[in-house]
């Protein structure tokens, strides 16, 4: 099901849903729809920001977020602030491992990097600590806070 984004239809959501092993219910499917229009990870409080207001719980979305993400369609994150943040993994992602982030240090703003390619040579003395790499994400200050 490799697609745009922006083009996943509800029944399209439905499936990916059920085809992960989770039972549909509408508050999965809200809270994959809203991660799957995000242009950057979210975390618990902005999703809970959104989704209150049209009748969700915090608790609820949390609980989505978890059972989405040990479903393997979302990914979550923590940036080195300990907050966990939450993406739409996508079909690439699963075959190719996750992309970069980029966090800006003065504003905190997290920006997906899926066009940077990061090469890591293996070396022997590298190969001796690090056994898999989980995460990369780059720390700086964005072109607002420049």
């Amino acid at each position: 099901m490799t697609q745009e984004r922006s083009t996943f239809t509800l029944d399209d959501l439905r499936t990916m849903i059920r085809d992960s092993g989770l039972r549909c219910t509408g508050s999965r499917v809200t809270v994959l729809q809203r991660l799957i229009a995000a242009t950057a990870p979210l975390t618990h409080a902005e999703l809970a920001e959104a989704l209150v207001p049209l009748g969700f719980d915090q608790a609820t979305v949390y609980r989505n977020l978890t059972d989405l993400t040990e479903a393997g369609l979302l990914a979550r994150l923590d940036l080195g602030d300990h907050v966990w943040r939450f993406e739409f993994r996508g079909e690439e992602l699963h075959n190719d491992g996750e992309h970069p982030h980029f966090v800006c240090t003065d504003c905190g703003k997290v920006s997906c990097l899926p066009d940077v390619n990061i090469k890591i040579t293996h070396t022997a003395s590298v190969k001796s600590f690090m056994g898999e790499i989980c995460e990369i994400f780059l720390k700086g200050r964005c072109e607002q806070c420049a």
